[in-house]
């Protein structure tokens, strides 16, 4: 038991002070044995809502890596209870921001240990929920620890799942951080697996769980099966957020895949997702950047049905390259859409 375990080992009275001064007393010049020692204390006496102070007032040495390393001196059993106690008494603290250092310490050091999960997927959880965000360094922890326990489908929701056994529940927010930590560390394969294996865990994707995966996508260059996870997203009812399309976009343009720029303007007007004027430039412009006149000059009537006026050196460009190929007749209907519009 974690009360046990904490008389295996008493304080002097001079130690216990500690954990209370050592915010109101911290300067650059103190060390981090004595940050270490503040925060023994305030386990031992289960203070543990001083850690965020402690933490908080360490400055660069908050960030060290085994800050927490002195767990390691409690039985597996009683380090658990103590992460469960500490969780519990930090959700009470406002503003939950205080929390956000000893929460991705905490996970840094949980995701280090011989056995992660499903522990560290509850700090995980409680870091998002008070609106904080792990450190970088944690996240990248946090991928390569994933690959080392989960290889497949199956074994993600089983992992998922487990954090009921330690009375939490898996939730999408938990599983997307997840996701998007496989796709910052490159390793997309993993992050669709995870995809796929969210629903078995009771946790539907969302438009951050795509979002992430498609905007990795478009960073690597998979411009087809970004548009292919756009697909998937709205036959599983889910709309895709404005700034995932203006990723999908921008690479299509920079890619030059004219015909697949036209393909999902035309996939989110059927399905009636609110495309912008930004998002019609840069497909007209991918266009033009193919030499595919036409499908540009069909990106601009896409456009003007939504009575946007592209860019002046869009249209320019357009007129341009139809009168070089001899389009007249489409040539002539733009040039009528665009008066009709005042332009």
């Amino acid at each position: 038991m974690i009360v046990r375990a904490i008389r295996l080992w008493r304080p002097a009275p001079s130690i216990c002070l500690s954990a209370q001064k050592f915010s109101s007393s911290w300067s650059p010049t103190t060390s981090l044995q004595d940050l270490e020692l503040a925060l023994t204390a305030a386990v031992q006496t289960r203070s543990y809502q001083q850690i965020p102070d402690i933490l908080n007032s360490a400055g660069d040495h908050c960030r060290n890596p085994s800050i927490f390393s002195f767990l390691a001196g409690f039985p597996e059993r009683s380090r658990t209870q103590i992460v469960h106690e500490i969780l519990r008494s930090l959700a009470y603290l406002r503003p939950r921001s205080r929390n956000g250092t000893a929460y991705s310490c905490l996970l840094f050091h949980t995701l280090r240990g011989s056995d992660p999960f499903p522990l560290s997927l509850a700090i995980l959880q409680r870091t998002l929920r008070s609106g904080c965000i792990p450190f970088p360094y944690v996240g990248k922890l946090l991928s390569t620890v994933w690959l080392e326990h989960c290889r497949d489908q199956s074994s993600i929701a089983e992992i998922f799942l487990s954090m009921n056994l330690i009375g939490y529940s898996p939730c999408t927010g938990t599983c997307n951080y997840v996701v998007w930590s496989l796709c910052a560390a490159d390793q997309l394969e993993e992050a669709m697996t995870v995809l796929k294996g969210m629903n078995g865990a009771g946790c539907i994707p969302d438009s951050d769980t795509y979002g992430s995966i498609i905007c990795r996508m478009c960073d690597t260059r998979r411009c087809s099966d970004a548009v292919v996870m756009l697909k998937k997203m709205f036959k599983s009812g889910l709309m895709p957020r404005e700034e995932t399309v203006k990723k999908v976009a921008a690479a299509l343009k920079i890619n030059g895949e004219a015909r697949k720029g036209i393909e999902m303007i035309e996939l989110l007007e059927k399905e009636e997702f609110s495309v912008g004027l930004e998002t019609y430039e840069m497909i007209a412009e991918g266009c033009l950047k193919g030499n595919e006149h036409i499908l540009a000059a069909k990106a601009v009537m896409l456009m003007t049905k939504r009575r946007f006026i592209p860019h002046i050196k869009v249209r320019q460009k357009v007129v341009e390259g139809l009168a070089s190929i001899g389009e007249f007749g489409l040539l002539h209907a733009i040039r009528q859409r665009l008066t009709e519009l005042g332009s």
